[in-house]
C-alpha cells in the first residue's frame, strides 16, 4: 500500500473521509449515487461494472458483486464478461454494457458512429449519460484505490 493508514483504521474509510475530507466525502456520495440511484438493469450495470474492474485489475472491485431487491448476477457472469464478445449469456443490451466500459476505458477516442447507432438503438440518451457516469466513477475510483493499493487491503463485510 502506498498510504500509511493508522493502526485499527478501515483503509478506504480512512484515505477518503479523513485524509481528504472535502473531496472524499464528494467522491463518496457520487460513488454511491451510481448504486443508489441507477435505472439500469441490475445486468447491464454489472456488466459494465466488471468490464471495468477487469481492465483497472481492482481487487475489492472485482470480489464485488451489486445487489439490487436481493438479487446477484450469477457466478459465472464474470467469466461471461471478460468473453462479451462470444458469449451466449447476454441479450443485446448487456453485451453493448460491457463492450462501452471496455471502450470508454482503453479506447475512447474510438467511439465511432457505427457505435453509437448501435448504443442508440438499444439505450435511451438519458441512460447513456447514466452508464457514461456510472463507468466514469467505476474508471477513476477504482484506478484510485489500485493505485494507492487500497483494493488488496479492502474487505467486503456481510451485511
Amino acid at each position: 500500500m502506498m498510504i500509511d493508514i493508522p493502526e485499527g483504521q478501515e483503509p478506504i474509510g480512512y484515505v477518503w473521509g479523513e485524509m481528504v475530507p472535502g473531496i472524499g466525502a464528494a467522491a463518496a456520495n457520487f460513488s454511491l449515487s451510481v448504486y443508489e440511484h441507477t435505472t439500469l438493469e441490475l445486468r447491464e450495470f454489472e456488466a459494465a461494472r466488471l468490464r471495468i474492474a477487469q481492465i483497472n485489475g481492482c481487487l475489492f472491485c472485482l470480489d464485488w458483486r451489486t445487489e439490487r431487491d436481493g438479487h446477484k448476477v450469477e457466478a459465472e457472469f464474470a467469466d461471461a464478461v471478460t468473453h462479451w464478445r462470444t458469449t451466449d449469456a447476454f441479450d443485446d443490451r448487456t453485451r453493448l454494457a460491457a463492450e462501452y466500459a471496455e471502450r470508454y476505458a482503453l479506447d475512447h477516442h474510438g467511439l465511432d458512429d457505427e457505435f453509437w447507432t448501435r448504443m442508440t438503438a438499444h439505450y435511451t440518451q438519458r441512460e447513456i449519460v447514466e452508464l457514461s457516469m456510472s463507468i466514469g466513477s467505476w474508471l477513476a475510483f477504482g484506478r484510485l484505490n489500485h493505485v494507492l493499493g487500497l483494493d488488496a487491503v479492502c474487505r467486503l463485510t456481510p451485511g
